[in-house]
């Protein structure tokens, strides 16, 4: 029960990497509350793990000043809701044909999202001056993505503000801290439409992954393993730290030798 007496709150637990979290973290006996943009969806996960549950838009103030009335102090808050601009379709992403509508769109969540929810946990935390603030970045905010050029883009801002984050809390005399996680490929729903229901479901999978060392996609609950540890009195020396998780694929180069 590692984090027993805790209060945190899990953005975009709806599904995927961030339901894999909320679930880890009450096993481990915290008081979740899980946040979603799709109110109805994370009302059905909140009564599946026994959590409880609040419609939240990062991209909007008005909710996140809603959720601080809710929950006006807070010990873990996981800033995990994000897009990548490919939901309603495959658009251009890359840096020339790129609107700036959809770049916009992508980083109002992932980018100004993380702002406030950064905002929002600092002002819950700070009067007990303790705390954990894990930024959920992604593989694709420390190496460039032609295609996904706003994706990339909203994840490395998000990888630099932690550390600004870090340092302004340790600069108060606060021990909150604040750390980002960088997933690579983690089977979630947002990989089904590449990978389909067709005979060629694994082919595609191990295509996807060729150039991973271990050959894989990762687990979402293997993401929710490092929340944890980060949300936990364990990391307590832990701050402005990045910790990849990616099969060793930023460990050297798809065109090394062998």
């Amino acid at each position: 029960m590692r984090l027993s007496g805790k209060t945190c709150v899990v953005t975009g637990a709806a599904r995927g990497i961030g339901r894999a979290i909320a679930e880890a973290f009450h096993r481990e006996g915290a008081r979740v509350v899980a946040t979603d943009k799709d109110g109805a969806a994370v009302s059905q996960t909140a009564i599946a793990i026994g959590c409880e549950a609040l419609p939240l838009d990062v991209s909007r103030e008005a909710d996140w000043d809603a959720l601080a009335v809710a929950v006006p102090t807070l010990d873990v808050l996981v800033n995990n809701a994000g897009v990548t601009g490919f939901e309603d379709g495959i658009v251009a992403h890359d840096p020339e044909h790129a609107s700036l509508a959809d770049w916009r769109v992508v980083h109002a969540v992932n980018l100004d999202g993380t702002f406030l929810g950064c905002r929002y946990a600092i002002r819950a935390m700070k009067t007990r001056g303790t705390g954990s603030i894990v930024n959920i970045s992604s593989r694709s905010g420390l190496v460039g993505i032609p295609g996904a050029s706003a994706y990339a883009s909203s994840k490395a801002a998000i990888r630099n503000h932690t550390k600004t984050v870090a340092l302004y809390c340790a600069q108060q005399g606060w021990a909150i801290r604040c750390n980002s996680i960088h997933p690579a490929a983690i089977l979630t729903p947002m990989w089904e439409p590449m990978l389909g229901t067709g005979p060629d479901r694994q082919a595609r999978m191990d295509a996807l992954v060729a150039d991973t060392p271990l050959r894989r996609f990762g687990r979402p609950e293997e993401v929710a393993a490092l929340a944890v540890m980060l949300a936990s009195d364990e990391a307590a020396y832990v701050t402005g730290a990045e910790l990849t998780i990616d099969g060793g694929l930023l460990a050297g180069s798809a065109a090394s030798p062998g």
